[in-house]
């Protein structure tokens, strides 16, 4: 009897056996048709208008004016707006806020009064702001302590928390004391905004240690101290990230730095406040980038140096004319009231008018271009078929006037909506 009684038993369970078995059902694509009355191709300056976007999932899978919208998808009607790529800040630091009353606008202040794990959370914040003014990839080049913008980044990249898609530099390399003049009593200071490298073996190992936590940009400061990197000190920094697949960004404050890094043949060279054309010239002549950080009138006002926005603005335009590639960075690091970090961010376009920089060249420089740099061009930067749905709107068309882009709209981030 008992024999029977799990025969019987055994041959219930068959069916259920037999379910689990089966694989299970892949889930349903997420499907959003967009609408889009103008839609914008910043590389090649091109608008077409009515153009429909099937987005699948997290990326582009359609576009086109007879594009078939599948039943069931969600339709985001934008007829009446312009559409464009999500913009990118190829300079920015979202783990660091300087409080000008609280730290005199010395960020050194900053770096020792904020902990790793504060700072961490301010790049949440600072990030959900950018993205909420249209920046949907940002490259975080330093000051962020002890690896939280590799943190940052991890979450994002998990869905923990909602934040542009982060290319994330580490801790900075430099000649001993950084960008900071320290005190023989407290040589540590400068821990762990700056990797001291001197010799070649503490190069090395400076760069095998960002990449070991995370970076996946290297960024030096060429100068800032009386002793500079030399051209081949440069060179041998450059090789040693190129080995791992990374790129390499120099901060160049001054004439002989920036020419140090475009002869070696950097990247990107960040800042180059005083290039002359010489530097200009010889950075284009080796393929280097400028990430110029133009700073504009409101933060040249809150920093305590006003004269210094028309410096910047005649470097962007003599290194316009002289045909340099740019990508757009902007280096906001403060708190100000009233202002985000992703408002204070796209004020920089006026840098950008002031110097004379056509609109479709600006918005090159805030997409292609510096998708171009950050190394992901095959996936962000432009809306094609396969390209990552990451796709802002605004008012009016940016190639007739720039402005508009401080209205953003409409914000969608890997085929999320995060902004309507």
């Amino acid at each position: 009897m008992r024999n029977i009684l799990l025969t019987l038993f055994a041959a219930a369970l068959l069916p259920f056996a037999a379910a689990a078995q089966q694989p299970a059902k892949p889930p349903a694509p997420q499907l959003t048709a967009i609408k889009a009355g103008n839609l914008v191709d910043p590389e090649t300056g091109l608008t077409t208008s009515n153009q429909i976007i099937l987005v699948e999932n997290k990326t582009i899978r359609e576009i086109g004016p007879s594009v078939r919208i599948p039943a069931g998808a969600r339709i985001v009607d934008l007829s009446k707006s312009t559409v464009l790529p999500g913009l990118f800040d190829a300079h920015t630091h979202l783990c660091m806020s300087v409080q000008p009353k609280r730290d005199a606008n010395n960020y050194y202040i900053t770096t020792l009064l904020d902990t790793t794990a504060y700072r961490a959370i301010e790049g949440v914040a600072n990030g959900q702001a950018m993205l909420a003014s249209g920046f949907t990839t940002v490259r975080d080049i330093g000051n962020a302590g002890n690896y939280a913008d590799t943190d940052l980044r991890m979450a994002i990249e998990n869905g923990i928390v909602q934040g542009p898609t982060v290319v994330n530099s580490g801790i900075i390399i430099a000649p001993y004391g950084g960008q900071f003049h320290l005190q023989p009593e407290k040589k540590d200071l400068a821990t762990p905004e700056y990797l001291f490298a001197d010799t070649r073996d503490e190069m090395r190992k400076a760069i095998r240690q960002n990449i070991h936590f995370g970076a996946k940009f290297i960024k030096i400061v060429v100068d800032d101290q009386q002793y500079i990197y030399s051209p081949d000190d440069i060179r041998f920094l450059i090789a040693e990230a190129h080995a791992s697949g990374l790129k390499l960004a120099a901060h160049c404050w001054t004439r002989a730095g920036a020419h140090n890094a475009a002869e070696a043949g950097v990247d990107s060279i960040e800042h180059g406040y005083r290039m002359t054309d010489e530097e200009l010239l010889l950075a284009k002549q080796n393929n280097v980038t400028l990430v110029g950080t133009e700073f504009t009138e409101k933060i040249t006002q809150a920093t305590g140096a006003p004269w210094e926005h028309k410096t910047w603005v005649d470097r962007l335009r003599r290194a316009y004319k002289l045909g340099v590639n740019m990508a757009f960075g902007t280096d906001v690091d403060v708190e100000l009231p009233g202002e985000t970090r992703g408002t204070l961010a796209i004020d920089y376009i006026s840098s950008w008018a002031e110097a004379g920089v056509p609109a479709a060249d600006t918005l090159r420089a805030m997409t292609t271009n510096a998708a171009k740099l950050l190394g992901v061009e095959k996936e962000r930067g432009s809306l094609k078929p396969g390209m990552a749905a990451d796709i802002i709107a605004t008012p009016e068309n940016p190639l007739d006037n720039i402005q508009t882009l401080r209205k953003v709209s409409f914000v969608m981030k890997d085929g999320a909506i995060v902004k309507q």
